[in-house]
């Protein structure tokens, strides 16, 4: 089906409203529906080495339905009910997509990222209130067990932990040696079982009953930099709609997708395998750490020529680096690539379409939407640095709000994004009350807490954030934790923390002090106690300055956008430095339409090399005028 125009969109929506087309209610009668289809088409395959002729483990789809099937059945032997939670910390393995099926099946499933410490672990455990977990076995080189076993000391609800053996995806002699540099679990009160051989015990016909209606089936935490991260419910409909929409849009059972992303992140989950699920396509997972494995940058174009892949899921900070690497294989079957969680530079997005023969789209989504929103349109019009048309059955409203209330913007003006489809959960999009407060516009739009605008041709474009997060390379970092970290300072009067463009990350954490009257400390002073008390190291900020006094507002409050101000400036600048361009920025503006925009000043500098330079960044700019 195309997909190419604002009137594409409408007319799939004129058809036939989404709730009268034939789908199958839940996520297990999907799969059934998929295996009876395409019984021998393979479904997922799992490579634990990156090299091209690395083994690797394939499932069918009757493959992939017996195991989830087996799954279910043992996390429902275990006492799990529909409304009861079972938690995965893993990376990307054959086991992992067996939990995560599986436990939407028997309960409702929880992804949790394997990278986060046990404090962060604890929390969401204990605010999901899990009762099963499935991480790995001890293994070298890797410390997923041991942060669950400290986590689940601190959740006690915990009764039953499933290990996952990675070592039996390696081949002798390794295999034999690893026992040798197994490290050791810590304690823990749950029981502890071996997750392969449990499933292996269990029938490979359903022992529960699919009561074929909708209910909330996933639990995903956004973020997790903070103590309370927050933890958004997800319903089979929305789980099945973004899946519907590959399978709609895009994807058959012939099409094989690459996804080098974790298969706790909705964007690897939602997006492509659930489309996957919908339409019979073959997802490949390279690596347990996707992206971050050994050697997949260097091999990623010999494994799309391994796997004759069709279609290649990706992030801007993976383009940035795969251009780092010669395009070194037959590439004749690759049709597109996808790109989202942050939005890419233009320069990066001329040099990847240049090099590769590559079409690329940008899309948006969040967390707490399911996942899909927009999608610059695959056969039609792409609007670089937009985020696309909306996806069919989804309504993007640009809301302002004033003295009276809320208000629908004009179009091209800037406000709150506000979102409707099948994958929103209205008024109970968070496992917390509190935070579904004032979370929905009219009652059933999403205030997403992005600033953006609607183009007259339809066209998304963010052009900020109401909320404050800082995004790196696609992780979603609270600004909140590196304040509070910096006021435990006793010198430290007020902290901001923001994110400043960075060409290779989208944003990095940066943070502004302004000291106690007569306090004396240096800001690498300040940096080592960041790093002593912020948890995550991915949110240490990378540039810390004082300053005199932060800007504030009337009622005191830190006013973040001049602080962003000056970092895109000192960040441009030292860009520009660092090219040998004597171009400098003037100042930077808050447009009407883009944003904050830097202003340069030419000074003779040649304005490819210019534009080459700063088309690296995700902010804009323009020529300061004379």
């Amino acid at each position: 089906m195309r997909f190419a125009s604002i009137a594409d969109r409408d007319a799939i929506e004129a058809d036939k409203p989404w709730e009268a087309r034939n789908l199958p209610p839940t996520l297990y009668s999907q799969l059934e529906r998929t295996a009876q289809a395409f019984p021998d088409r393979p479904a997922i395959s799992f490579q634990l080495l990156s090299g091209p002729k690395d083994p690797a483990e394939t499932l069918s789809w009757a493959e992939l339905h017996s195991q989830t099937t087996r799954a279910a059945n043992l996390f429902r032997s275990l006492r799990i009910s529909e409304t009861d939670v079972i938690a995965y910390v893993l990376p990307n393995c054959t086991e992992a997509v067996a939990a995560l099926l599986g436990g939407a099946v028997a309960g409702i499933v929880l992804p949790i990222n394997p990278l986060l410490e046990p404090e962060q672990i604890a929390a969401i455990l204990r605010e999901s209130d899990a009762r099963v977990v499935v991480t790995l076995k001890p293994f070298p080189k890797t410390d997923v067990a041991q942060k669950v076993a400290e986590a689940c000391r601190h959740a006690p609800r915990v009764g039953t932990v499933l290990e996952v053996d990675l070592n039996r995806y390696l081949t002798a002699p390794k295999r034999w040696i690893v026992p040798f540099l197994r490290p050791r679990r810590g304690p823990s009160h749950a029981d502890v079982k071996c997750f392969r051989k449990e499933m292996a015990q269990q029938p490979a016909t359903p022992t529960f009953e699919d009561r074929q209606q909708d209910r909330v089936a996933a639990y995903f935490h956004t973020g997790g930099t903070t103590g309370m991260p927050k933890v958004a419910r997800h319903q089979y409909s929305g789980m099945l709609y973004n899946g519907w929409l590959g399978h709609q849009l895009l994807f058959s059972e012939k099409d094989n997708i690459i996804c080098p992303l974790p298969l706790f992140h909705v964007f690897a989950v939602h997006v492509i395998l659930m489309a996957a699920l919908c339409s019979g396509a073959h997802v490949v997972l390279p690596t347990p750490a996707g992206y971050r494995g050994d050697g997949v940058f260097d091999n990623f174009w010999k494994l799309c020529e391994r796997w004759k892949i069709s279609f290649v899921i990706t992030v801007p900070t993976a383009v940035s680096a795969l251009m780092q690497r010669p395009v070194n294989a037959d590439l004749s079957t690759v049709r597109m690539a996808f790109s989202g969680s942050a939005p890419m530079p233009l320069e990066l997005f001329k040099r990847f379409e240049a090099t590769c023969g590559i079409t690329i789209c940008e899309g948006y989504g969040l967390t707490e939407a399911t996942c899909l929103v927009s999608v610059n349109p695959p056969e039609g019009e792409k609007k670089v640095g937009s985020v696309g048309i909306p996806f069919p059955y989804t309504h993007v409203k640009i809301v302002q709000q004033g003295p009276e209330g809320s208000d629908e913007c004009p179009l091209g003006e800037i406000g709150e994004i506000c979102v409707a489809s099948p994958g929103i959960y209205p008024g109970s999009t968070y496992t917390e009350e509190d935070r579904n407060r004032e979370l929905f516009h009219q009652g059933i739009y999403l205030r997403t807490g992005d600033l953006g605008r609607l183009d007259e041709d339809g066209y998304l474009w963010i052009t900020g954030r109401a909320k404050d997060l800082i995004i790196r390379g696609g992780h979603n970092i609270d600004p909140a934790e590196i304040e509070e970290a910096l006021l435990a300072h006793p010198a430290v009067a007020f902290a901001g923390a923001i994110g400043q463009p960075d060409s290779h990350a989208g944003e990095l954490p940066c943070a502004f002090v302004e000291l106690c009257e007569g306090a004396d400390v240096t800001p690498e002073a300040l940096l080592a106690h960041a790093r002593v008390h912020i948890h995550e190291r991915a949110a240490v900020p990378k540039h810390l300055a004082i300053l005199p006094e932060l800007p504030k507002t009337a009622v005191g409050k830190i006013f973040k956008p001049a602080l962003r101000m000056l970092a895109i400036a000192r960040v441009y600048d030292d860009a520009l430095i660092a090219a040998g361009l004597p171009a400098r920025v003037i100042d930077v503006v808050d447009d009407k339409h883009r944003g904050l925009v830097a202003r340069i000043a030419r000074n003779d500098a040649e304005e490819g090399a210019v534009g080459q330079c700063l088309g690296a960044f995700t902010r804009p700019w323009e020529w300061a005028k004379a």
